[in-house]
């Protein structure tokens, strides 16, 4: 086994592309993460990678922009598990990633550095296709505009909050992304608008074939009326007309309800995630 560490995304997706695309799905996060980082560099200053090889063979990789968890792709093989342990010398605050494969990486990092694994949450990875007709709320679909900004970085951090278990210190954090997405090719912020807006949903990190929905969010006082449901089908069918093969989401295991909205919408789930912080030294 052969580690190589690369600082360029676009070197990383070149030389990991075989073993990120033989799952696309499973991948997203780190292909869209590279992909974003690629496009405009000054959003991940800090981007680093490694690559695992077999031979010439990639095997597993793992990309960190500091100071974010590690995210990890390394289907299949403990072997190169150990390799990234050994060859990883960051103080990581945590990995992320599908499972099993982030749960023996958390194993074997903190076996290592004399830390305790803590489960953040558990997410399952979701990917469509093909959107099922889902009843339509009232009002219309449109994208973000500059009179939104407050508002959506509101909700953004009210969003983190709620799903990400954020403590709300991101202000800035929240704004630049907010900002950032008000032109971008790439990536955006769509609300759902009856009388008011009402509702969001994202979509960045875009992949080979794809793209990730993320954040949605509905205050909790308009909820339960279908404005969600109907913005991630029409924004999920916007983009497959647009060219995507897929769209792909991460939803929280523990809100069984959000699960069971984006499966009608079409979504189907291909694997689980979890988030994983390192505490201690223990």
């Amino acid at each position: 086994m052969n580690v190589v560490r690369v600082d360029d995304p676009a070197a990383f997706l070149e030389a990991a592309r075989s073993l990120l695309l033989a799952d696309e799905a499973r991948h997203n996060l780190m292909l869209g993460i590279a992909a974003t980082a690629r496009h405009n560099r000054a959003l991940y200053p800090e981007y680093l990678a490694w690559i695992v090889f077999d031979h010439d063979e990639p095997v597993a990789a793992a990309t960190r922009t500091a100071p974010h968890n590690l995210a990890l792709a390394a289907p299949h093989s403990e072997a190169a598990l150990r390799a990234l342990v050994d060859a990883i010398d960051d103080d990581l605050p945590g990995v992320v990633g599908a499972q099993p494969e982030v749960d023996e990486f958390a194993v074997a990092w903190s076996a290592r550095r004399g830390v305790t694994p803590e489960l953040t949450f558990a997410q399952g990875i979701y990917a469509l296709e093909r959107v099922l007709p889902v009843p339509a709320a009232a009002g219309r679909m449109r994208r973000q505009e500059p009179r939104d900004t407050e508002l959506l970085v509101d909700w953004l951090l009210q969003f983190e909050a709620e799903a990400l278990h954020s403590l709300g210190d991101g202000d800035d954090r929240a704004r630049r992304i907010v900002e950032d997405r008000l032109n971008a090719d790439r990536a955006g912020l769509m609300l759902w608008e009856d009388g008011e807006a009402v509702s969001m949903a994202g979509f960045s990190g875009e992949t080979p074939n794809g793209i990730r929905i993320g954040p949605v969010y509905t205050p909790p006082e308009l909820r339960g009326r279908g404005y969600a449901t109907t913005l991630v089908a029409e924004l999920s069918e916007q983009l497959l007309a647009a060219g995507r093969r897929f769209c792909f989401l991460y939803t929280d295991l523990a809100n069984p309800t959000s699960n069971a909205i984006y499966e009608r919408i079409g979504y189907v789930r291909v694997c689980e995630s979890a988030e994983i912080a390192f505490a201690g030294p223990s």
